[in-house]
């Protein structure tokens, strides 16, 4: 964990000095060269399934072992990904074809797997387990060739050629299951241009594997380890019977082909974008949406918000030459009213009569000082009752309930938004590829911790703001709040993966070092951000809150909280959905994730497009003289998160194949994490967007 604190602030100021690039994707890696017959090493590092989400160590199963195991040093994303990389017998040279070559053979005896290996084999076979290999960091994949025109000719079908990820564990066929007991390796090589004296080198840029189930009998092995292929189809494969021992030969082959891909481009392969057109359309999409949201808020802002400005400035400078105004108050059973003395206007002077509350009716107000002599128009011609957002300006900024848990789940937003910002555009220049393996979460992890400083000093000023007094106690919440959520969901859902002995539990000593990490860096930070942000002065908010609460009318049924949720959550959702789909699928069915330049563009539109819907929902709220938004945005902003739960619900139900418990637990765990820091997420970006404009445009009227 040390090397990776080290590199990334390193390897950010060195890319910060290298030239421009027009490249997607910059390798993460430096290439290594080979010399003929140089072993490249095949490597294991976990088995997975998307029916179950539980992935397993290489070993868990009875596969050949070398005559000694060891494990490779991993980082804190390979940990928490489940990656276990482990060494194989395999033995692989450069540029050396090998025909078939038989596996921990002993005296040209077959393994011989035991009734409980027999079961467990097949077991993993039926949940559709996948096997992940790697040879010079590079993962096994499994070609598959489409064809694009079924209704054609034979001559006339294309073929369209893709990679999946790994190659499958076995398959069924009439309820009986067969195990992939021989792997023939497709290695492509790319080769260096050398001066005519020196050797040539090579670089391995693809690796493939084609696997077959050939049964015992059909394989035919001597005492050097070789073995001979059946010919054409007429072997049966390899079927594994879990209620008695079985006995089969693992075999291998090597093939070696050159290749023109140049080693920086070797992972093209893997990445190739077939699906361009669908982000493009996507990105437009977003656009189209964050334009017609844009049109909304200017029609508000310009037509009806300047106006109401005006309205209400034009009030105020009809009359010149201010007395010192007094209050008068008068009382009634029915009612309350407030006088001001005004100003002196063409027709001399006059008394303004106010609504306070309690539904007074102006006529009926006038009407009891209609015997008081004035010169002029009647009092009742000349009174102009206020209406909408002004009307609150006394209370628009009094603080809210539970001031310290709103500004700790603000500060715990910022914390979410610095880190999701860095790690996407990092990501997104090439430096966090695939290649790179668990680079991405290990940069997340580490940034989140050292982002504490900026969700403190947030979360600081904000409560000082709100009138707040006990920092230490609002530093502490915001240190423990949100990550203490993540942190026991986590562990609970850990504890049930234990208990399926798989490689995804996060090991004891690793969840030490993230207390450790927890309450060493991220909290004195947080505290650190805290501290200086409550130091500071509070935000300048443009009008004073009066001392008395005002009375809420009745709110319409369109502005209750949870129909506020809908509404406001359906666009900023509406522009992310299609990156979603390719997210949750990189997620849970362990395929590469890699289009970090459209995802920074969505994110960009996110952010506009939550701001934006936050600032109408504010808006519609002050003018229904409800004063109350401070929670309410918060949670109304986050709406889109609703959106995000009712898309995992339908991802599972129509594209997963999960049928049990604890598969079933830990993707709805993981999904509710996953929401709860979206809303975080989406409801900081709106709320903060909703205060600057509640007081820019308090600061644009003048207030008696």
């Amino acid at each position: 964990m040390a090397t990776a604190m080290d590199w990334l602030p390193w390897s950010l100021l060195l890319f910060s000095l290298m030239c421009e690039t027009s490249a997607f994707y910059v390798p993460g890696v430096a290439p290594i060269n080979f010399h003929q017959n140089d072993p490249v090493e095949i490597k294991a590092v976990k088995l997975t399934s998307s029916r179950t989400q539980l992935p397993y160590e290489y070993y868990s199963l009875p596969f050949c072992q070398p005559s000694k195991i060891t494990y490779k040093a991993e980082n804190l994303g390979e940990v928490l990904r489940g990656d276990r990389i482990v060494n194989t017998p395999f033995q692989v040279l450069m540029n050396s074809e090998k025909k078939c070559e038989v596996l921990c053979s002993q005296s040209n005896k077959p393994v011989t797997l035991t009734v409980e290996q027999s079961r467990l084999v097949a077991e993993r076979i039926t949940e559709d387990y996948y096997v992940h290999l790697i040879a010079d960091n590079l993962p096994v994949a499994t070609r598959l060739e489409l064809y694009s025109n079924r209704d054609s000719d034979d001559k006339k079908k294309e073929k369209d050629v893709q990679f999946e990820h790994g190659y499958r564990l076995g398959f069924t066929d009439v309820n009986k299951i067969y195990l992939h007991n021989h792997l023939s390796f497709i290695l492509y090589y790319h080769r260096e241009d050398m001066e005519e004296d020196q050797e040539h080198t090579y670089r391995v840029v693809r690796f493939e594997v084609i696997p077959q189930s050939i049964r015992l009998e059909d394989l035919k092995a001597d005492e050097k380890s070789s073995c001979t292929l059946p010919e054409g189809t007429n072997s049966s494969p390899q079927e594994i019977d879990p209620t008695k021992e079985n006995q089969l030969y693992f075999t291998y082959s090597v093939h070696w082909e050159e290749s023109d891909i140049k080693w920086a481009s070797r992972w093209d392969t893997y990445l190739t974008m077939s699906d361009v057109q669908i982000h493009w359309f996507s990105i437009i999409n977003s656009v189209v949406v964050v334009f017609f949201l844009s049109g909304i808020l200017s029609m508000i802002i310009i037509r009806t918000l300047r106006k109401d400005i005006a309205n209400y400035n034009k009030e105020d400078d009809i009359a010149s030459g201010l007395w010192p105004p007094f209050l008068v108050t008068v009382s009634d059973k029915h009612f309350l009213l407030s006088l001001t003395l005004l100003c002196q206007s063409s027709a001399g002077w006059h008394l303004r009569v106010s609504a306070v509350t309690l539904g007074v009716v102006p006529a009926r107000a006038a009407s009891i000082f209609n015997n008081q002599p004035h010169s002029g128009p009647s009092l009742q011609e000349d009174t102009m009752e206020e209406s909408g957002w002004k009307l609150v300006h006394g209370d628009v900024f009094r603080p809210p309930q539970y001031p310290m848990i709103l500004s700790s789940l603000l500060g715990s937003g910022i914390q979410l938004f610095c880190m999701i910002l860095i790690v996407i555009f990092v990501a997104m220049l090439g430096m966090l590829s695939p290649s790179s393996r668990g680079a991405l979460m290990t940069t997340a992890c580490f940034l989140f911790m050292f982002m504490g400083v900026f969700g403190g000093f947030s979360a600081g000023r904000l409560y000082r703001t709100l009138k707040g007094h006990r920092w230490k106690k609002g530093a502490f919440c915001t240190a423990t709040l949100y990550p203490g959520v993540v942190f026991g969901i986590c562990f609970v859902l850990n504890c049930f993966i234990w208990g399926k002995h798989s490689s995804g539990a996060v090991p004891f000593p690793t969840m030490v070092a993230l207390l450790c990490m927890w309450f060493g860096i991220s909290l004195p930070l947080v505290y650190l951000g805290y501290y200086f942000g409550f130091r500071k002065q509070p935000y300048d908010n443009p009008v004073r809150t009066n001392q008395i609460p005002r009375q809420i009318p009745e709110q319409r049924w369109y502005m209750n909280r949870f129909v506020g949720i809908l509404m406001a959550g359906i666009l900023p959702f509406g522009a992310m959905f299609i990156e979603l789909f390719f997210i949750f699928s990189a997620i849970w069915e362990n395929q590469f994730y890699y289009l970090f330049g459209f995802l920074f563009l969505v994110f960009i539109i996110l952010v506009v497009s939550c701001s934006q819907i936050s600032i109408v929902m504010v808006y519609f709220q002050l003018c229904a003289e409800d004063y109350r938004w401070w929670w309410r945005n918060f949670l109304v902003s986050g709406g889109s998160a609703f959106y995000v739960l009712v898309y995992a619900i339908f991802y599972f139900v129509n594209k997963l194949d999960i049928v049990e418990f604890i598969p079933s637990l830990l993707y709805f765990g993981y999904t509710a994490l996953m929401v709860l820091s979206f809303w975080l997420l989406t409801g900081t970006i709106g709320f903060y967007a909703a205060y600057m404009f509640v007081r820019k445009i308090y600061a644009a009227v003048k207030i008696d």
